[in-house]
C-alpha cells in the first residue's frame, strides 16, 4: 500500500538532473521517468556509464525500460528507428511492439535508402504486428516525399512485401507463420470442399441430375472462373472487381473475334487471358488475405470486413501511366523509391487542388498487401503538395479503421477538394470508424461555413468536427471547377456532437449556419472563435437557433467574439436551463457596461441550478468584479457552479485574498455545503505582491482546486508593448 512516487521522482533529479516540463500534471513518475529514460539512451542524450546503477553488465537500458513505453518520438535523421531495427535490439522491439501506443516523428530531415529500409522494418513490426494506434507527425518544413509517402501508407496497413523488402536475409517472422497458417487452412478447406462435391456428384448421378461443373470446366469458361476464386478466398467479392481484373485482361490480350451474345460472353483467347490474370490475381491476393484476416481481427475485433483486401483495387495504374509503372518496375525492382499512387478509381479526380493527373511515383496499393492500420492520423505544420495530398487521398478512402484525422498547418489551399472526395469515398464503406476530424490552416480556401457544410455532407457520420483558419484568402472566390457551392448541397441527418469552428474574421450569419443546426439534432457542444457578428439582431438570431434545432446543447464557447453590445443575450444564455458549461473568452464583456449588468450576472448565475462550469478569461474583471463574483455562492444561492476560470483578468494578489475571505464567510454560513471544486486563475498579477498571493493561494487550497502558473506580469506587460 506504499506508494513508490517520491522514488521515482528522486530518480528522476539523480538521473536525469534536469526539471521536468509541466512537472504538476505528471500522474505516475514511475512511467514519466522509464519513457523518458528509453528516449535519451535512445537518442544518445544520456550516457549511462555516468550514474554506477546504470552501468552493469546485467542491466540492458533499452531492454528493460521497453515494456513500460507506451509513447515514442523519431527525430532528424531517424537514429531511433536505425538502433531499434537492428539485429541486437531485436527483443527491444518484441516488447516495444506490446507496449507502444503512440509514434510520433519531429523535426525529420531526408535519408538514404538504408535509414528507409530500417523505418519500413520498424514500422511493420510496431503496426502491422503491434499496437501502435497513433501516428503523429510535427514541424517538416520541407517534407521528403518518398519518406513522408512511405511513414503515410504503412500507417494505413499498405506493406510491399517481397526481396525488394526483405531484411535480414529472411522475410518477417511473423508472416510467415500467418502464411504458413493459411496455407494449411486453405487447403483443409480445399480438402473438405473436393469431399463434398464428390459426394454431390455422386448423389447427383445415382438420381440422373445434370452433374455440376468441374474445376477444369471453369477454367475453360474464363471469366467465369471468378466464382471458384470466390470460393478459395472464402468471401464474396463485388462485381466491380471482376469486371475489372476482366477488363483489364481484354486490353492486354487484344481478340478480333468478339462475341455477339449480347456482349456477355468472351471469346476463347479473351477467356484463357482473363483466367490467367483471375489465377495471378488470386496468388497475390491470397496470402495477402491471411495477413489482413489475422491482423484486422486482433485490431477491430467483430468489425474487421474480409471484403477490405479488396479496397486497393482502385490502385491499378491509369493506362496514361502503365509505361511509367513498367520502367519502374523494370529498372528499379520494387525499390520504396518506386512506388506509385495513382488509379483509375481513386477518390481524387482532378478538382483545383488535383490539377495533375498521374503518376506521383511512389508508392503502388496494387502491389501492396493490407495489415493493421493506426486508428488515429495527426500532421501538424507538414506542407503537402498535390501529389502527397493525392496519396493521402487514396490512402483515406478506404481506411476503414481511422478514427480521429488531425490536418494542422498543412497549406491544403485548394487540394482540401482531394480530402473531401476522399471523405465522401470512405463514408460508403459501411465499417468505416472515422468520428473526429480536425482541420486547421492558416488561409481559408473557402468560407469556413461552406466548408463545414462540405465536410458534413460528404461525411455524416462525424460525431467530432473542428474548422479552424487564421486568415481570410484573397482568392477564396475561385472556387474549383466541377465542385459546386457546397451552400446549395443539402446536409444529410448528422451524427455531429462537437462543432467547433475558428472564423478567419469572418462575419456569423446564422442563415449559414441554421442549416447545419437543424441536421445536427444531437449537439452537445459548439464553440465559436474569431467571428464578427454584422448585426445587433445576429446573436439573438442564433440562440432562437439553437433553442429550437439543439435541445441537447450542453455546452456553448464564445472565444474572441465582441460581446459588450449583447448584455441581453448574454443574460439570456446564463439563464438557460439545459447549458451547464458557458464560456466568454476575451469577449470584451465589461468594456462598454455598467455595475447594474455585473448583478445582474451574479443573481442570473444564482438562480441557474443547472450551470456547472463558468468560464470568464480575459475579460477585464480586475479586483472589484472577482470580489462581487463570490456572492454567487452566497447564502441564498441555489447554483451549482463547481468551475470558475478568472484567467487573464488582471487580478491583484489583494483582491483574490479578499475573494478569499468572501469566500470563506459564505461556506460557514452555508455549513461547509457548497459545490465549488475548482477555480482557474492563469495569467493574473499575483507576482506583484508574493507574500499576499502566497497567502490567498494557501487559503483558497483548503476551499477547492486552484490552478495557477508563475507568470511574470510585468515582461508580458513588456511583450505587449513591443508588438503595439
Amino acid at each position: 500500500g506504499l506508494s513508490t512516487q517520491p522514488i521515482w521522482r528522486k530518480l528522476w533529479d539523480d538521473v536525469m538532473k534536469t526539471r521536468p516540463p509541466n512537472s504538476e500534471n505528471i500522474t505516475c513518475w514511475r512511467k514519466k521517468f522509464l519513457e523518458t529514460f528509453f528516449s535519451n539512451v535512445l537518442h544518445g542524450v544520456l550516457d549511462v556509464s555516468s550514474d554506477w546503477r546504470l552501468h552493469h553488465h546485467h542491466f540492458s537500458p533499452l531492454l528493460h525500460s521497453s515494456p513500460h513505453v507506451s509513447q515514442l518520438t523519431l527525430c532528424n535523421m531517424l537514429q531511433g528507428a536505425v538502433e531499434l531495427s537492428a539485429e541486437r535490439n531485436q527483443k527491444v522491439l518484441e516488447n516495444l511492439a506490446g507496449s507502444l501506443q503512440i509514434l510520433k516523428f519531429q523535426h525529420l530531415l531526408s535519408s538514404d535508402q538504408s535509414i528507409r529500409r530500417s523505418l519500413v522494418l520498424l514500422l511493420h513490426r510496431l503496426i502491422h504486428h503491434g499496437s501502435v494506434s497513433q501516428v503523429s507527425m510535427y514541424s517538416w518544413p520541407v517534407p521528403d516525399t518518398v519518406l513522408l509517402v512511405l511513414i503515410l501508407s504503412m500507417s494505413a496497413g499498405f506493406w510491399r512485401s517481397g526481396n525488394a523488402l526483405t531484411y535480414h536475409s529472411s522475410p518477417c517472422g511473423l508472416c510467415r507463420e500467418e502464411d504458413k497458417a493459411q496455407s494449411q487452412e486453405l487447403a483443409q478447406e480445399q480438402a473438405e470442399r473436393g469431399c463434398y462435391e464428390r459426394e454431390r456428384s455422386s448423389d447427383e448421378i445415382q438420381k440422373g441430375l445434370p452433374r455440376a461443373p468441374k474445376e477444369a470446366d471453369m477454367e475453360v469458361n474464363g471469366c467465369g472462373a471468378d466464382a471458384h476464386l470466390n470460393s478459395v478466398l472464402s468471401g464474396q467479392r463485388s462485381s466491380p472487381l471482376r469486371n475489372q481484373v476482366c477488363e483489364e485482361a481484354s486490353s492486354k490480350v487484344p481478340c478480333d473475334h468478339t462475341s455477339v451474345q449480347g456482349g456477355s460472353s468472351c471469346c476463347v483467347s479473351d477467356q484463357l487471358s482473363c483466367h490467367r490474370v483471375l489465377r495471378k490475381t488470386h496468388r497475390r491476393l491470397k496470402s495477402a488475405m491471411g495477413k489482413k484476416r489475422r491482423c484486422l481481427r486482433r485490431s477491430r475485433g467483430p468489425h474487421a470486413d474480409q471484403d477490405d483486401l479488396y479496397d486497393f483495387v482502385f490502385t491499378v495504374a491509369r493506362e496514361d501511366n502503365s509505361g511509367l509503372l513498367n520502367k519502374n518496375s523494370a529498372t528499379e525492382g520494387g525499390n520504396t523509391e518506386n512506388w506509385t499512387s495513382s488509379s483509375p478509381g481513386s477518390p481524387c479526380t482532378g478538382h483545383a487542388g488535383c490539377k495533375k493527373r498521374g503518376s506521383a511515383g511512389i508508392f503502388s496499393l496494387k502491389a501492396a498487401q493490407r495489415f493493421r492500420s493506426v486508428s488515429t492520423l495527426e500532421l501538424f505544420s507538414i506542407p503537402l503538395t498535390g501529389e502527397t495530398c493525392r496519396t493521402l487521398s487514396n490512402l483515406l478512402s478506404s481506411w476503414v479503421s481511422l478514427e480521429n484525422l488531425v490536418l494542422s498547418y498543412n497549406g491544403l489551399g485548394a487540394n482540401i477538394s482531394c480530402i473531401l472526395s476522399a471523405l465522401r469515398a470512405l463514408s460508403r464503406h459501411s465499417d468505416c470508424h472515422l468520428r473526429v476530424l480536425r482541420v486547421s490552416d492558416v488561409f481559408s480556401h473557402m468560407p469556413c461555413m461552406e466548408l463545414v457544410r462540405c465536410i458534413l455532407s460528404a461525411f455524416p457520420q462525424l460525431h467530432t468536427l473542428s474548422v479552424s483558419f487564421d486568415l481570410k484568402n484573397q482568392l477564396e472566390g475561385n472556387r474549383p471547377e466541377g465542385n459546386p457551392s457546397c451552400s446549395e448541397v443539402e446536409i444529410p441527418a448528422s451524427c455531429l456532437e462537437q462543432l467547433e469552428i475558428r472564423f478567419p474574421r469572418e462575419p456569423l450569419h446564422t442563415v449559414f449556419l441554421l442549416p447545419v443546426l437543424k441536421a445536427s439534432k444531437s449537439l452537445q457542444q459548439l464553440s465559436l472563435d474569431s467571428a464578427t457578428l454584422p448585426s445587433s439582431q445576429e446573436l439573438g438570431l442564433l440562440l432562437e437557433a439553437l433553442k429550437e434545432c439543439n435541445p441537447n446543447l450542453k455546452k456553448l464557447s464564445f472565444h474572441d467574439v465582441n460581446l459588450a453590445e449583447h448584455q441581453k443575450e448574454v443574460l439570456l444564455l446564463l439563464q438557460d436551463p439545459i447549458l451547464q458549461e458557458i464560456t466568454f473568452s476575451f469577449c470584451r464583456l465589461f468594456e462598454s457596461s455598467t455595475t447594474e449588468f455585473l448583478s445582474e450576472i451574479i443573481n442570473t448565475v444564482k438562480r441557474n441550478s443547472a450551470l456547472k462550469s463558468l468560464r470568464l478569461p480575459g475579460n477585464r474583471l480586475g479586483n472589484h468584479r472577482l470580489v462581487a463574483l463570490a456572492d454567487i455562492f452566497s447564502e441564498d444561492s441555489s447554483s451549482s457552479l463547481r468551475q470558475l476560470d478568472v484567467s487573464s483578468n488582471c487580478i491583484k494578489p489583494d483582491g483574490l485574498l479578499e475573494f478569499t475571505q468572501k469566500l470563506e464567510g459564505y461556506i460557514q454560513q452555508r455549513g461547509g455545503q457548497i459545490q465549488f471544486t475548482h477555480l482557474r486563475l492563469f495569467q493574473n498579477w499575483l507576482d506583484q505582491d508574493a507574500e499576499t498571493a502566497q497567502e490567498a493561494l494557501r487559503r483558497l487550497k483548503a476551499v477547492c482546486s486552484v490552478v495557477n502558473d508563475s507568470w511574470d506580469s510585468s515582461q508580458a506587460f513588456a511583450d505587449y508593448i513591443s508588438v503595439m
